[in-house]
């Protein structure tokens, strides 16, 4: 088992709510996490996904209350919404921090029953796929070119990483989307996933997919929700900011997993992705997940981008006194362009960096330096989150 940064955040949760709710995409490591902190806390598992488990549940206050005073665990829990209203019964009965952890493959809003029936009395934990400061610093290629997802990183070859997405991909599309009731035709979402991959880094043109598709508007920006809610896209909104400048206000899109994205543009190596027109926005979308990730949920993060093309790539907002504005660069010899400085100062930030792929760190300009992706996340990204 490779060592989570999630796992700190799951234990302390535990120890202030009486449920704590780990959510990712499939195949992202929940369940290994999970067994693990039930091995150690003489925990019971249950996966909802084996019949046998289910069956215990066939009574489940009666089940659930045998073992009130132990963790009990739950995985795949949206195969069983019934059972929301009955852990809020038991929690009002007997309230306690620590007393479930449930695993769920899709967002709050579809686990919408456990969000109203269990409101005040659970707290969510995202867990990404393998963020770059869970695995050797010096895999980082490795990382990028194969994504996060354990499965994909840690196969034997690069064949054997392409095939492990490659079924993903399939089953993911052919099994769980349906298994939340949604019904959109496996072939279609798939080159809807595509499109999106190619547009990886821009931002929602809703009405150039809707020509594309010959649907409407709100059902391509349905399709998009979809994706998003099961945690394998991402919407970054642009930065509310009061200026008199004509801004972007769509939000851009990327693929969550940088393997998942060089998969559907059919990337199979680390060669490919040198000389593929995509190199530079999947780098750019590797290091933003890898940058959020780290985060969680306790900074605001955005974008900024003008009509006149003046943009910044992330622009993290860690206080009213502290703003950063990101810039990422796949490149070892980064410049601070003055559209970069301009922007910096429209937004208020109070330092800049430009992430690169290069290995060193220098100033470009006064509060504003270069520095390698490695080097941000531990020496900058680390202390945010700490």
């Amino acid at each position: 088992m490779v060592p989570r940064r999630a796992t700190a955040v799951v234990e302390a949760a535990l120890r202030r709510f009486p449920v704590v709710a780990l959510v990712g995409s499939r195949q992202a490591g929940k369940t290994t996490l999970a067994r693990a902190l039930a091995r150690d806390r003489d925990a019971i598992y249950l996966d909802l996904e084996l019949p046998s488990d289910l069956a215990k549940l066939a009574e489940p206050e009666s089940y659930l209350g045998l073992h009130e005073r132990r963790l009990v665990v739950l995985d795949e829990v949206q195969r069983a919404p019934n059972l929301f209203p009955v852990l809020r019964g038991l929690l009002d009965r007997r309230r306690r921090p620590g007393r479930f952890l449930v695993l769920g493959s899709a967002s709050p809003s579809l686990l919408r029953q456990a969000s109203e029936s269990l409101a005040g009395r659970i707290t969510y934990v995202d867990l990404p796929p393998l963020l770059l400061s869970e695995v050797t610093p010096r895999d980082w290629r490795r990382l990028w070119v194969r994504g996060g997802y354990p499965g994909s990183f840690l196969a034997r070859s690069d064949a054997a990483s392409r095939q492990w997405r490659e079924a993903f991909v399939r089953s993911f599309l052919e099994r769980d989307v349906p298994e939340f009731g949604i019904r959109i035709a496996s072939t279609r979402l798939r080159r809807f996933w595509q499109m999106l991959a190619h547009v990886h880094a821009q931002p929602w043109n809703a009405s150039a997919f809707a020509q594309n598709f010959d649907v409407s508007a709100p059902t391509v920006r349905h399709y998009l929700d979809v994706l998003c809610d099961l945690f394998v896209v991402r919407q970054l909104q642009p930065l509310a900011a009061n200026l008199k400048k004509r801004l972007v206000k769509a939000p851009k899109v990327y693929i969550r997993d940088a393997g998942l994205q060089h998969t559907l543009l059919g990337i199979d190596d680390h060669e490919a992705l040198l000389g593929h027109p995509a190199l530079g926005s999947s780098f750019e979308g590797f290091a933003i997940e890898q940058i959020l990730g780290m985060l969680g949920s306790g900074v605001d993060a955005a974008f900024h981008r003008t009509h006149t093309g003046v943009e910044i790539d992330l622009v993290l907002s860690v206080s009213s006194r502290r703003r950063l504005g990101v810039e990422i660069k796949y490149t070892s010899a980064p410049k601070a362009t003055p559209g970069l400085l301009l922007a910096l100062r429209d937004t208020g930030c109070t330092e800049g960096f430009v992430v690169t792929a290069g290995t060193e760190t220098f100033p470009l300009a006064p509060r504003v330096r270069a520095i390698p992706l490695a080097t941000f996340l531990s020496e900058v990204v680390d202390s945010i989150g700490g």
